[in-house]
């Protein structure tokens, strides 16, 4: 495949406006690619209405099985007319490629197509498959990973490479958690020259929100690459008008865990304040969650961390780092899956990832594919002879 038919692949996936919904749409794109070849076997995994999760799966199924992931939703565009350049139309100017998924993560998405395509298309002959699993709602909860390793797409993997962009320069093996939750507080209405006719679910409220911060501040434990447990209250809304008691009150706050404090950790305690609370007279709260995601511990050492660190380094010619991430991604929802497998992170990528004229080198974009295709033989290589040894 010509540099030019590689770049037109990302070119159309930014053109497919995938933003938080619409899946079905790149993934039809991108099992087009496949049809061509009866070899492959190419799978649609419905999780909602438009969309399907993408799931291509190659090779030999009787060696090991390294999984390939990049999630197809992308953030929103936000005002259009503050682009350079128009949000869904992969630009590419010089050695830049705009669009909204540029970073995160079309190019990555890519790039793993790209690789698989190329294998299918040289007949190259695997010592093991491998698993391409295109996920929906990423961005927005990793609903579609967590579809996957229901469905147990993920339990027979022997490593997991996600395409986010860390860019070619690291290796994330360890990632942050995530707990997002909601707090809803229920009072009852009243004029204000009233209140004990009313109950004041702002008030009450208040009484969670002046109690959590001090139990989380008492998790002081730090991990060396992530940092400390990180928690923030960041949306609060409630009342209905300037002169009545408000019946209803709600906050939002977004959680970042660490390997030390697992959420079943946070969890308790949660519920916990919650009940207590609960207890009071008139108090009534009621605690949700949004997908939360587990911290990802890994090991640095890990063959699959060292021997992508290796590839990076050979075809990028630069000292690739071995990271952890504040961020989650899609790798914490496959780790529930029944196999033991090491998950990290590399990608292409900039630091223009969910902001105005998002761009992914093209140069970059390329190598991208470089590594992934060097990448995949010398993992089932590593495997197969450990296996031996």
């Amino acid at each position: 495949m010509t540099p030019q038919a590689k770049v037109e692949i990302l070119q159309h996936l930014i053109q497919i406006p995938s933003v938080n919904d619409h899946e079905t749409d790149v993934a039809d794109y991108i099992a087009s690619l496949f049809a061509p070849y009866p070899q492959a076997k190419i799978e649609k995994v419905p999780f909602a209405q438009n969309r399907d999760n993408l799931v291509v799966t190659i090779g030999d199924p009787a060696g090991p099985q390294l999984g390939l992931c990049g999630h197809m939703d992308v953030v929103s565009a936000g005002d259009e007319t503050a682009w350079s350049h128009a949000p869904f139309a992969g630009e590419v100017v010089g050695d830049q490629l705009f669009g909204r998924g540029a970073s995160d993560m079309k190019s990555g998405l890519a790039a793993i197509v790209i690789t698989l395509l190329e294998f299918l298309e040289q007949g190259v002959q695997l010592k093991g498959s491998v698993r391409l699993m295109g996920t929906v709602g990423e961005e927005t909860g990793e609903y579609g990973a967590a579809k996957l390793t229901d469905e147990g797409y993920a339990d027979h993997l022997a490593g997991l490479v996600i395409a986010e962009p860390s860019g070619l320069g690291n290796v994330v093996y360890t990632a942050r958690g995530v707990i997002d939750y909601k707090v809803v507080s229920t009072g009852k209405a009243s004029h204000s020259a009233r209140p004990e006719k009313g109950v004041n679910a702002i008030d009450n409220l208040m009484k969670f929100y002046n109690a959590v911060g001090p139990i989380m501040a008492k998790h002081t434990k730090t991990d060396p690459v992530l940092g400390g447990l990180l928690h923030n209250v960041d949306l609060i809304s409630g009342g209905e008008q300037i002169n009545s008691i408000p019946a209803h009150a709600e906050l939002m706050a977004n959680m970042r865990t660490i390997p030390a404090y697992p959420n079943q950790v946070i969890y308790d305690e949660l519920e916990a304040l919650i009940a207590k609370l609960n207890e009071e007279p008139d108090v009534d709260l009621a605690l949700s969650y949004s997908y939360p995601e587990e911290a990802i511990p890994g090991d640095p050492n890990a063959p699959l961390v060292q021997l992508a660190k290796q590839i990076s380094d050979e075809v990028c010619g630069h000292d690739t780092q071995i990271v952890g991430s504040g961020g989650a991604n899609d790798g914490a929802e496959f780790l529930r899956a029944k196999a033991d497998f090491t998950s990290i992170e590399i990608g292409p990528g900039s630091n223009t990832s969910h902001q105005v004229d998002e761009y992914i080198s093209v140069t970059e974009f390329l190598q991208a594919v470089e590594v992934y295709e060097a990448l995949v033989p010398a993992f089932f290589e590593e495997t197969l002879k450990a296996a031996v040894d």
